[in-house]
């Protein structure tokens, strides 16, 4: 079956996925996957017969639209390797420090971790007013307890 590239709203993929997704939960398509590479933004890789990526991709918030050219797999290669990638460990209750982002260099505690998202809930801790702040878990480093 082909990959054909769709392109998308920049930072909008995954929203995207979720609703191709749940239209071919509902749906009869023949679409055998769906690739999203997080470092090659606003494009998606379907495989699935032409005609069905085309319908499925009909009023899908988001998607701007379909690249007619065929990928090949050998091209998408870099995307699938299964290299290890360093999994940030962080859990509710720890010290951390952000490492980026508008709060760099502040110290905060860990309230709450959304590992669908890969984010986590943070509540800093020299704030004047502290208010619950939610970041991506790597813009954190697990500080040593001091």
């Amino acid at each position: 079956m082909p990959i054909i590239t769709i392109r998308t709203t920049r930072g909008r993929e995954k929203t995207a996925v979720k609703s191709m997704r749940a239209k071919i939960d509902n749906e009869d398509y023949a679409i055998e996957a769906i690739l999203y590479p997080e470092d090659l933004r606003g494009y998606l890789f379907v495989e699935g017969t032409e005609r069905d990526i085309k319908d499925l991709t009909q009023n899908i918030r988001h998607v701007k639209g379909v690249i007619d050219e065929e990928v090949d797999i050998e091209d998408l290669e870099k995307y699938l390797s299964e290299e290890a990638t360093e999994e940030i460990q962080v859990e509710p209750g720890d010290k951390v420090e952000v490492i980026g982002g508008p709060f760099k260099g502040e110290v905060a505690k860990v309230k709450r971790i959304d590992e669908a998202n890969g984010e986590a809930t943070i509540k800093m801790l020299e704030a004047a007013v502290p208010i619950p702040v939610t970041i991506g878990v790597e813009m954190l480093r697990k500080r040593s307890e001091e």
